[in-house]
Order: structure tokens, then C-alpha cells, then sequence
């Protein structure tokens, strides 16, 4: 075990946290979070719409159209939102003028969302675009940060207002910008969305698979154990790859189509992460009933937060980080249940998410919406607790009676 926890802080702790700190993907991170006011209206008009109740059914079926169009018109722009707000990030992280950076982002993104009649493809602004949105943003900031730094710019005097001179400022590199993307989809016929598209192909076919989701599964629990937040380390990562399946699954629903993808985004933080990362809300209702009076003051504190996903009262009080004791349950059981929701939703038992809800929805509840009420997804999340409870009770009872031991001692030592 010591082994082990210095191979932990040695050898894959750094790498993850330059991973967590680069620019490029916080920015990624961040940015993301535009689409999210978008994704989440979108998925309450798709619950609507899909409320399993034949007399709802029959109600709501003459006005399926109009829903759709808030369905299309939230999930069909995430990519557009994505470029926008990483754009934004980007440029405010490199110190340049950040409403100029997401512009020139958004230019970059349109020009290349155009096809071979030259004609505006709107359908790269939905999900199928979102790693087009990134790689553009990336590289229009970039050149933009480029020329500012050096000074290559067109300045104006100095009592010009600020949104007058940062407009001249971006002048020259946003021709540079339109220039190259413009040069690379027209003279040269690249399909930059579909050359970006097969690039990370290999990437959403891995975690979209058992063996993908759970190399992710281990790593964010491992950074945690460090006490490193792992869901927020890798999100610049794992995002654009679960809102992109979710967008896809929730336009698939939309056109009574099958779902594409299992992983989508909410298969994590519904299914895996009941209760907070490591499903700790049953070691916390564990804590509640504690022989332990330190343990059962920390679960009246801890239980509120719990039941909304959050959990770091539990990670930091018990303590789960760098805990030889609890570590173990707290690894394992977000594996298996993530194995087991996976051949689950692969079997057709209970259906992959297609809407946006809260990460912070409390367990049973939060599947129920998040799969447009499959009643079955909140069974799962039920039985989940009870799995998760059980296998982190005989690690609770070693750690309770350690505690045991430290609280009689103590009155002892204080004499």
C-alpha cells in the first residue's frame, strides 16, 4: 500500500495536474459551460415531450413539432455556443482582449462549417462540430495572442474607447484568420469538420466502450484520493466527448431513433457517481447511525451536501484522501458500478441518458429525468445505494472502530 500511494503522488500526480492547469484546457472547461444554459432548456422541452403517460402522449402529440424546435434550436447550436465560450476563456487566459478572441473565434468556426457548394452547413453547429469548435477557437486565439504579443497590431490614440480600439486591435489578425481558414476550406477543398472529426475518432469510439469509460472512472477517483478534484481535472477532456453522445442521444430520442451512445453526459455523474464521486452518500448515511460520535456529528454536517452530489465534506472530513482504509471501496465501487450500468444499458435493461439535469440531482430522482423517465433508471439508482452501502460498510467498521479506540482515549490523555 505505501508502494502504491507513492507510485500515486510520484508518478501520475503530476502529469494530471499540469493536465488540470493548462490553459488550453481550462479553457476548454470553462467555455463549455455557455452550452449548458442551452442543453439543460433543450432536455426540459425532450422531458416534456417524452413523458411516458398515454394520456401526456396523446395531449402533447399534435405540438411534437413545435417542441422540436426547441430541441433543435438548443441542441443544434452547442458546438456554435462551445466556440464562443472557449473562445472567450482562451483569450482571457492569454491576457488578450477576450470578446475580440471569441469573435474571431466564431469567424473561424462558420468559415469552416462551409461545404463544397458553398453553402452554410448548420448541422456543424450541433454536437458533430464540437471538437471543430475547439481546434478552430484554439488556433484563432492562438494567432490572435500572436500578434497582439508582438505588438503587430493597429493601436489607436489613447482616448479612443476601448471597445473602438480593441476592435482596430483584432483588425489585422482577424484578416490573417479569415485568410487561412478561408484558403484552406475554398482553394484547397478541406473538410476541416470532417478531417477534425476523424482525427478524434478513435478517441469518442474509446469512451464510449466498458474498457474506456472505466480507465476514466479510475482516474478520476485516483486524483481524488490525492486530493485532487478529478471530475474538474479531467473535464476539458471528458466533456466535449460525453455533451457531444448526450446531444446525439437526445436528437435521437427527438426523431424516435435509436441511442447511439451509453457514456452520455450524465452516465457518470448519474449512474457511477450516485451520491457524490465514489458514491459516498451511503458511507455518509453509514456515518449518520455511527457508534462514533466524531463520525455521527461529521454525517449530520456531511448528509445535506451528499444528497445533492457534493461531497467534499465526506473526501476531506472522514478523511477519503490519502485514507489507506477507505480508498479501496471508494476506487472499486464507482468500477463496478459503472461496469454493471454499462452492460445494463447495453442489454436494454435501462436507458442511456438523453437529457441534461444537474450533476447536483439527487440519486433515484436525477436518472428518472436524465433517461426522459425511464422508471427503471431510478430502480437501478436504488439498488445502487444498497450495493455501494454494502460494500463500503466493512471498511467503515475498521475505520469506526479506530475512532472508537481514539475517543475513549482521549479523556484518558486529557487527565
Amino acid at each position: 500500500m505505501h508502494k502504491f500511494m507513492d507510485w500515486l503522488q510520484n508518478t501520475l500526480m503530476p502529469p494530471m495536474a499540469k493536465v488540470g492547469n493548462n490553459k488550453y484546457l481550462v479553457s476548454v472547461r470553462n467555455g463549455l459551460v455557455l452550452t449548458l444554459p442551452a442543453i439543460i432548456s433543450g432536455s426540459v422541452f425532450l422531458i416534456i415531450g417524452n413523458i411516458p403517460i398515454k394520456a401526456w402522449t396523446t395531449f402533447i402529440a399534435p405540438y411534437m413539432d413545435m417542441i422540436g424546435v426547441a430541441v433543435n434550436g438548443s441542441f443544434g447550436i452547442i458546438s456554435l455556443l462551445a466556440v464562443i465560450g472557449i473562445g472567450y476563456e482562451l483569450s482571457k487566459a492569454l491576457e488578450i482582449d477576450p470578446l475580440s478572441g471569441a469573435g474571431l473565434a466564431t469567424m473561424a468556426f462558420v468559415i469552416s462549417s462551409f461545404d463544397n457548394k458553398f453553402k452554410l452547413n448548420t448541422d456543424n453547429f450541433a454536437s458533430s462540430g464540437l471538437f471543430t469548435a475547439i481546434i478552430t477557437a484554439f488556433i484563432a486565439v492562438s494567432i490572435f495572442n500572436f500578434f497582439v504579443k508582438r505588438n503587430i497590431v493597429i493601436k489607436l490614440p489613447a482616448g479612443v474607447p476601448d471597445a473602438v480600439s480593441n476592435s482596430f486591435v483584432a483588425l489585422f489578425p482577424g484578416f490573417v484568420i479569415l485568410l487561412l481558414f478561408w484558403f484552406v476550406r475554398m482553394p484547397l477543398h478541406v473538410d476541416i469538420n470532417q478531417v477534425v472529426q476523424t482525427i478524434f475518432h478513435p478517441l469518442l469510439f474509446a469512451m464510449n466502450t466498458l474498457p474506456g469509460i472505466l480507465v476514466y472512472t479510475l482516474l478520476v477517483s485516483l486524483l481524488w484520493v490525492c486530493g485532487i478534484h478529478g471530475d474538474m481535472t479531467l473535464e476539458g477532456i471528458a466533456d466535449p466527448i460525453f455533451l457531444q453522445f448526450l446531444a446525439a442521444n437526445g436528437t435521437a430520442l427527438a426523431h424516435h431513433q435509436p441511442l447511439p451512445y451509453v457514456t452520455a453526459a450524465g452516465f457518470s455523474s448519474l449512474y457511477v457517481n450516485v451520491g457524490g464521486t465514489g458514491a459516498t452518500i451511503t458511507l455518509v448515511a453509514l456515518m449518520l447511525f455511527s457508534k462514533s460520535r466524531t463520525y455521527r456529528d461529521l454525517g449530520k454536517v456531511a448528509f445535506p451536501s451528499a444528497l445533492f452530489e457534493i461531497n467534499e465534506p465526506v473526501i476531506f472530513g472522514f478523511p477519503i484522501v490519502m485514507n489507506a482504509i477507505t480508498m479501496i471501496p471508494f476506487i472499486v465501487v464507482p468500477l463496478v458500478l459503472a461496469t454493471l450500468s454499462y452492460l445494463f444499458i447495453t442489454l436494454g435493461w435501462i436507458s442511456a441518458p438523453v437529457a441534461m439535469v444537474p450533476w447536483t440531482m439527487p440519486p433515484i430522482i436525477g436518472p428518472l429525468m436524465a433517461t426522459g423517465w425511464d422508471w427503471r433508471a431510478a430502480v437501478w439508482s436504488a439498488a445502487e445505494l444498497l450495493i455501494a452501502g454494502a460494500a463500503y460498510y466493512p471498511f467503515f467498521k475498521v475505520a469506526e472502530k479506530q475512532m472508537l479506540a481514539s475517543e475513549q482515549s482521549t479523556p484518558t490523555e486529557t487527565e
